[in-house]
């Protein structure tokens, strides 16, 4: 699996002029699944973006997770991200998973979220939609479970 995970001071989704889901600060994370994603990938995955320390202490350093600062997330999941564009102009999309397994798979990292007793929201899984965020620092991570970066 794959995240892109932004800090923010607001983010919200909105499909067909309607907002599906809206946060204050904390991340908006962009999630794709690959055809080889599991179980584990998800659990692993709500882990590290509970556990990423990029919010500032009181030194002003990266040092506090979500729940230190009591941050909230805005989910979306986005095939996207596993758009493979290193031959030719336009991206290969074969090893995204298929709809049924990437919905389960994020719907699976949306519930470990909320099991780490933080606030989610999230988008509509295969819905056109807008995202609009403000992004703090800025600040953007890359995420791979298979550590492919």
């Amino acid at each position: 699996m794959r995240a892109v995970v932004q800090r923010v001071r607001r983010a919200r989704v909105t499909v067909a002029g309607a907002i599906a889901g809206e946060i204050g600060f904390g991340s908006c994370v962009l999630v794709g699944v690959a055809e080889d994603d599991d179980a584990h990938d998800a659990d692993l995955l709500a882990a590290k973006i509970a556990g990423l320390r990029i919010f500032p202490d009181d030194a002003g350093a990266m040092n506090r997770a979500l729940s230190d600062v009591a941050g909230e997330i805005l989910l979306i999941s986005q095939f996207t991200l596993l758009g493979d564009a290193r031959r030719g102009r336009r991206p290969s999309f074969s090893h995204a998973a298929g709809a049924p397994q990437a919905e389960a798979l994020y719907e699976r990292v949306a519930i470990g979220l909320r099991g780490l007793g933080l606030k989610v929201e999230t988008g509509i899984f295969g819905a056109a939609m807008e995202v609009e965020l403000v992004n703090s620092g800025p600040v953007t991570i890359l995420l791979d479970t298979k550590q492919a970066f």
